[in-house]
């Protein structure tokens, strides 16, 4: 069973940012973006431990086709997406993200 699933705010603009870059980048690419964020999220519900820990307890999940990741922690029943960065960003940009 998949887990619940919330979406920080500030994940919420990471996502709706790239995909606009994107889509100016080439029209239709941001969807196509959406996609494989979708899909990344949604293996992150299904298997939240596939994961390795990054950062104390946050966990980081690679998406396929872009250079992005999901940074994220669970509990039993809850994924928490608390960033989604570009991977050539520095370190300290995304652990400023997490509570």
């Amino acid at each position: 069973m998949a887990a619940d699933l919330i979406i920080a705010p500030e994940a919420e603009f990471d996502i709706s940012d790239a995909y606009g870059w994107y889509e100016e980048l080439q029209s239709g690419l941001g969807e196509e973006f959406l996609s494989c964020i979708d899909a990344c999220i949604q293996r992150i519900r299904r298997t939240p431990e596939m994961h390795a820990k990054v950062h104390e307890e946050y966990r980081r999940a690679l998406v396929r086709r872009f250079p992005y990741a999901v940074f994220y922690e669970h509990t039993d029943t809850t994924v928490t997406v608390y960033c989604v960065f570009h991977t050539s960003r520095e370190p300290e940009k995304w652990r400023k993200r997490l509570p």
